[in-house]
């Protein structure tokens, strides 16, 4: 088998295996759902006092809403993709299996991970932003090629989000524990990709400092692709930049890991 046609069959498995949990979708559906109505609520009370907050108008404002609740589980800002599994066998031990498979580790579990996040676009994204378009009135684009620019960016912001996992699951090379890096890597996630209120709203050099962090990438740069807000080549590079600076630290990382192994129990 090919090494492209590889990783291939590892991203279809992981969009069966996601597929499979039909009832969780569901649920999660209904969550962000849920979600996205109180959020749009509370910015339009906060548009109706100002009405250009953050540069966006209220229609705006409720597009970053219901794009926010469509993207979170698509660029897994609060985590459960591939680094709880990956955090456990290192822990355990059976990392040592993996890394005698005849390929890239890195590569195994960012096929996995294009996979997963493939199907929630698909299966958790779709039907949020369908409803959040029926119920109020959004600033949707009607240019295909906006929507392509935009996919494009979600794609660059999904290999951010894995980065960023992958470095907080090597950890656990260290610390046989990872459950306390991905708490503080979810939490750094939730308030600096934009997840709660778009980076804009943010003052001075803190919002400065938020824009400028990899999360940024992962829910505020691709909404402001799609709200004409943001030169998408511009965006791109940003978040290129981080995807390869960050996947190439985690190459550098897995490569000490892997000469010095260190599992709980010997």
């Amino acid at each position: 088998m090919g090494t492209g046609r590889l990783y291939t069959t590892v991203a279809k498995g992981a969009f069966r295996r996601f597929a499979t949990y039909r009832t969780a979708t569901a649920a999660g559906v209904f969550t962000n759902t849920v979600f996205g109505l109180i959020l749009a609520y509370v910015f339009i009370a906060l548009w109706d006092d100002k009405p250009h907050l953050g540069g966006y108008d209220q229609a705006q404002a409720l597009t970053y809403v219901w794009l926010s609740q469509a993207m979170i589980m698509v660029v897994a800002v609060m985590g459960g993709g591939f680094e709880e599994e990956l955090i456990e066998r290192i822990r355990t031990g059976d990392i040592a299996i993996d890394l005698y498979r005849p390929a890239d580790l890195q590569l195994w579990w960012l096929a996995h991970d294009v996979g997963r996040a493939l199907f929630h676009l698909l299966g958790r994204g779709v039907v949020p932003l369908a409803f959040g378009a029926l119920c109020f009135e959004l600033a949707l684009p009607a240019d295909p090629m906006t929507w392509i620019a935009f996919l494009v960016a979600v794609a660059l912001g999904v290999c951010v989000s894995f980065s960023i996992r992958y470095l907080v699951a090597l950890s656990a090379f260290w610390l046989l524990d990872g459950a306390g890096v991905a708490q503080m890597s979810m939490i750094l996630g939730v308030f600096c990709s934009g997840m709660l209120l778009p980076l804009n709203l943010f003052p001075g050099v803190f919002g400065e400092v938020a824009r400028a962090l990899p999360w940024a990438s992962l829910i505020q740069a691709p909404a402001d692709v799609l709200l004409g807000e943001a030169d998408p080549l511009g965006t791109y590079a940003f978040q290129a930049a981080w995807a390869i600076g960050l996947l190439g630290l985690g190459r550098l990382i897995q490569s000490a890991a892997t000469r010095r192994v260190v599992v709980q129990g010997g």
